[in-house]
């Protein structure tokens, strides 16, 4: 009677690990450094993942304040050790800013890679701030939206999403 018990507690507890394995977050394709996935260096592999087509959709909007709309092309830059790094020092978040441009800009991270360029995305908000990506692969992305206020200083959105193998992730910068 014990060893069928013994048993028993074992199969539930191997299956309640595998259930909470299961809901365990996915990491974003690409190596992350033991330096907490930073790096000044362009490595073309880390980017990879990003060209490759996939089934996942951004559809997302700026709502940053009364007045303010989209003042240029959104930009759609894919997560890397180097763009973390990048976006890091830029945003002082790798999660969400809303900065003036000319700060952003006044910040030093050095020269962006021409290669770098090559895997960023861009499109258009339409006149209610919405704007879309499609065909995206699953991983980490960083979102960028200037808005600006009639003929005032841009603001620079800055926003970290994740994309899955399937459907859309809906986002609001704000």
């Amino acid at each position: 009677m014990q060893a069928a018990s013994f048993v028993r507690i074992a199969a539930v507890s191997a299956l309640g690990a595998a259930a909470l394995a299961a809901c365990a977050p996915m990491p974003a394709p690409g190596p992350v450094a033991a330096n907490g996935g930073l790096s000044t260096s362009f490595s073309a592999a880390d980017f990879a993942w990003s060209s490759q087509a996939g089934n996942a959709v951004i559809e997302g909007r700026t709502a940053y304040g009364p007045g303010y709309a989209c003042a240029g092309s959104v930009g759609l830059t894919p997560e890397t050790p180097y763009t973390r790094h990048r976006f890091l020092n830029l945003y002082g978040s790798l999660d969400r800013a809303a900065l003036p441009a000319s700060e952003v800009r006044a910040r030093s991270v050095g020269e962006a890679s021409a290669d770098y360029r090559g895997y960023v995305r861009d499109t258009t908000c339409d006149a209610q701030g919405r704007f879309r990506f499609d065909d995206l692969p699953q991983g980490g992305w960083f979102i960028i939206a200037p808005v600006r206020q009639g003929s005032g200083e841009p603001v620079v959105l800055m926003r970290r999403v994740e994309t899955g193998s399937r459907g859309a992730v809906s986002v609001t910068l704000d």
